[in-house]
């Protein structure tokens, strides 16, 4: 038996494969996940501020006086959407150990969130389109024009509002994850599955009852607002522990 014992033993399977280790990846993590909200807010204030809702006359103006912002927030929610699937990749690595059935789980809700996000950016691209080629008001007269292009900034709108049911969906087998990794504190992987709640309570009130939906949007979002923050910063700032220095409980636990 080596001098280290059966505590050899409780390494991370992490470690027996090349690439980054266990705090490489948890930073990495972090910051994929910040690029994600840094990006990802940013678009949302570009439409907010352009897409005047229920004024046809006043969001086609507002895209044609801004199409190059339009077009760098349609730019950025892609990128934003691009490093949301890399950060669930990198965090499937970092945790597949605790359980790889469940790891898998994640990084399939979030590819699906993904590709719903990322092609619904054809509605913002086609809002943009008719907005800024005379062509579809020659065709179809200015007011037509205008109602066609405030359609697609909405179905942009409630489009993004139905892929927010994965971004709340991936919560809950993070925070399964979180909590039986023994690399954060369990009461993080417990606000990761209230966030998931707040995130499935804002979708489906908005869908069924859109004006009490605005009303409690706010509150129904801060769990998972506070849950995503504090687990980015854990990420940059904390990382995990090294696995050899897990405490034996926290390391059984995970395996």
């Amino acid at each position: 038996m080596s001098a280290r014992g059966p505590v050899g033993r409780l390494r991370a399977p992490a470690e027996d494969h090349p690439g980054p280790g266990p705090r490489a990846l948890a930073r990495i993590a972090g910051l994929l996940y910040l690029l994600v909200a840094a990006f990802t807010i940013f678009a949302g204030v570009v439409n907010t501020r352009i897409v005047a809702s229920g004024d046809a006359g006043a969001t086609a103006d507002n895209i044609d006086a801004s199409a190059t912002l339009f077009r760098v927030g349609l730019v950025s929610e892609l990128v934003g959407a691009t490093a949301f699937l890399m950060t669930a990749m990198t965090l499937y690595l970092l945790l597949r150990h605790v359980n790889q059935l469940v790891a898998a789980a994640m990084v399939t809700v979030v590819a699906v969130s993904v590709a719903m996000q990322s092609l619904n950016l054809l509605n913002q691209n086609t809002a943009l389109t008719v907005a800024t080629d005379q062509d579809y008001a020659d065709a179809l007269g200015p007011a037509a024009a205008d109602q066609l292009a405030l359609l697609f900034a909405g179905m942009q709108h409630d489009g993004y509002l139905i892929a927010q049911t994965y971004f709340g969906l991936w919560l809950l087998p993070l925070g399964y994850l979180v909590l039986r990794s023994g690399y954060f504190p369990k009461a993080l992987g417990v606000l990761l599955v209230v966030g998931c709640c707040g995130h499935l309570t804002d979708v489906f009130a908005r869908l069924l009852a859109p004006e009490f939906g605005a009303s409690i949007s706010a509150f129904a979002m801060t769990p998972a607002a506070v849950a995503e923050i504090s687990f980015i910063l854990w990420l940059l700032i904390r990382a995990v522990p090294h696995p050899d220095t897990r405490p034996l409980a926290a390391a059984r636990s995970g395996t």
